[in-house]
């Protein structure tokens, strides 16, 4: 009986071939060839540079969402197990497209064995369009603030200008190039890296995926120059400033009486003041109070200039008074109110000074103070409105008011 068996070629063979079957068997029901997908693979365009045309150069845009696929790769189990989104590469050939809208998508599967990968949809869908390339200068802009004692100078991108090559649709729309930095703490003259924003004719952002620019790997940056700065009294000449007949010049006030300036650190050691020649207030014959606004930008050095943006004005009050008489300026504030009815409540509609003028020797009007002897009667006053009440001021002997002082009220009932 073993003598059979081991002669017997035939039933060896069986055994092996079915042994071989089982096997085969086994290992396709463990490990079978399955399809899986993977989703949102993007798409890979080459060759785009045959669209290029010295006559007539063309661009694309990706339309219908297909910049990114659905990926189907058939392998057995135990290979798709290891297959990664990161493995899979999309490819459209610009060489291949057709009617001028569709690219065949190519898939491959690197470092992996597969049956098959296609791609879910099997075409890029592109719009062609015409080329265009314009040139752009660049806004630069600031945001923050910088350390104190220092103001920002001179702002310049670098480059100033910017080549945009793109879709014609696209560089229509560009109204505005900005580069913006942030300039927060800033002590000294420095230059800060920066990106590109586009903006159309309404303000909104532009999306620049389909645009390339002449910066290069350097990109664009925003030069920042710092001032110092400095508060500087302003100081007026008044000797051209002749009173009429019967009257004399009898003092001057101006606002603001110093201004913030900016400069280099050695151009601000060497001012001191900004004086205002006497030409600019040259008047004769004042017979009453005068009011000017007097540019002063003018008298500043060539390399100082105002911090603030239109600070140049300074208003200037010249203040006349007959022979014998005496100006005085006092705010409703000072006015003690007396006999205010009850239930109502009162308030002064004007803000601005009162201008009182006194007549008497002039020895007792240097002496008055004017500020602790006005007042106003409220008694006959019953009724909510709108009344000009006369304001009494106590004088001394000898003493009159040059005419009568009215200030403006309101009375209203008290809730």
């Amino acid at each position: 009986m073993k003598e059979r068996l081991a002669n017997n070629w035939g039933l060896k063979i069986l055994a092996f071939l079915v042994a071989a079957l089982l096997w085969f068997i086994v290992v396709n029901i463990d490990n079978p060839i399955i399809d899986q997908t993977y989703s949102d693979i993007p798409v890979n365009v080459i060759n785009a540079e045959v669209l290029a045309s010295e006559d007539s150069p063309k661009t694309y845009q990706i339309v219908d969402n297909t910049q990114t696929v659905n990926v189907t790769v058939r392998a057995k189990r135990s290979v798709l197990s290891k297959i990664s989104p990161e493995d899979i590469i999309a490819v459209a050939d610009m060489k291949e497209l057709v009617l001028e809208s569709q690219i065949p998508i190519q898939v491959s599967v690197k470092g992996h064995e597969y049956k098959e990968a296609y791609s879910n949809p099997r075409n890029l869908q592109i719009h062609l369009e015409d080329e265009e390339t314009k040139k752009f200068p660049i806004v630069p802009r600031t945001t923050g603030t910088v350390r104190d004692g220092y103001v920002l100078g001179n702002i310049q991108a670098v480059p100033e200008r910017v080549s945009i090559r793109g879709p014609k649709s696209v560089i229509d729309k560009i109204s505005k190039v900005e580069a913006s930095v942030s300039v927060s703490g800033l002590s000294q003259d420095t230059v800060l890296p920066s990106e590109l924003i586009l903006y159309d004719q309404d303000g909104n952002k532009i999306d620049q995926q389909l645009l390339i620019n002449n910066l290069g790997t350097e990109g664009v940056g925003i030069s920042v120059q710092l001032l110092n700065t400095k508060n500087i009294p302003i100081v007026f000449d008044t000797s051209e400033i002749i009173a009429g007949e019967g009257y004399e010049f009898s003092g001057m006030t101006y606002e603001p009486r110093e201004v913030k300036v900016c400069g280099e650190e050695s151009a601000l050691k060497r001012i001191t003041e900004i004086r205002i020649p006497s030409s600019v207030l040259r008047m004769k014959g004042l017979k009453e109070k005068t009011e000017q606004i007097i540019d002063i930008s003018k008298y500043l050095p060539e390399d100082i200039q105002l911090v603030e943006e239109n600070g140049e004005s300074v208003v200037v009050t010249i203040s006349v008074e007959k022979d014998g008489t005496k100006s005085f300026e006092v705010t409703v504030g000072s006015i003690v109110v007396d006999n205010l009815k009850e239930g109502l409540i009162m308030r002064f509609e004007m803000a601005e000074a009162l201008e009182i003028s006194v007549r008497g020797p002039k020895e007792t009007l240097e002496a008055i103070d004017i500020g602790s002897s006005i007042s106003i009667d409220m008694g006959k006053y019953s009724d909510p409105g709108v009344y000009d009440v006369p304001v009494k001021v106590s004088l001394p002997e000898h003493c009159v008011l040059e005419k009568e002082v009215l200030v403006k009220v309101v009375l209203e009932e008290y809730e």
